[in-house]
């Protein structure tokens, strides 16, 4: 047996008991293109694999306004009540921290295992989207500038 699936397998093994599809198929994707020796295709994913994924995100996101199911005045509509506003405003300081921790997982790289660790524990046991750890190294990043320890 080669140890170096071993990661792959416990977090398929989990995702299935946490009833997952995402990180399921997501892991075993991984486990398929290894064992195939399709290895090279690894920098692309990860060097693309968040654009890629964003993109489909946001298609996801937009369809519902391609359909035609909310027009230009829903959109004006949604500025004109508490809960419209409040939405905007937290949709753009989540856009902004999720970019930070874009940059802070890039400038620390030691944090990404952890980020990564604490991702698939959210997802797997807690019902979460694998979409934390951008938000999540954010979140670090502003803590951990805060209290003036980031090196970046």
């Amino acid at each position: 047996m080669n140890w170096d699936n071993l990661p792959l397998l416990v977090i398929l093994v989990l995702s299935v008991i946490g009833n997952n599809h995402s990180v399921s198929i997501a892991a075993l994707l991984l486990l398929l293109i290894k064992m195939l020796g399709f290895e090279t295709w690894f920098p692309y994913i990860e060097n693309n694999g968040i654009t890629v994924g964003i993109t489909i995100l946001t298609l996801a996101v937009l369809t519902p306004i391609a359909q035609g199911r909310i027009s230009m005045e829903g959109i004006f509509e949604s500025f004109k009540t508490p809960i419209g506003l409040v939405a905007v405003f937290i949709g753009i300081l989540v856009a902004w921290v999720a970019a930070q921790g874009v940059f802070f997982m890039k400038g620390s790289p030691e944090a990404v295992t952890s980020l990564v660790v604490g991702t698939i524990i959210g997802v797997c046991f807690f019902h979460g989207l694998a979409v934390g750890p951008l938000i999540a190294g954010g979140m670090v990043s502003l803590i951990v500038s805060a209290m003036g320890i980031f090196k970046g």
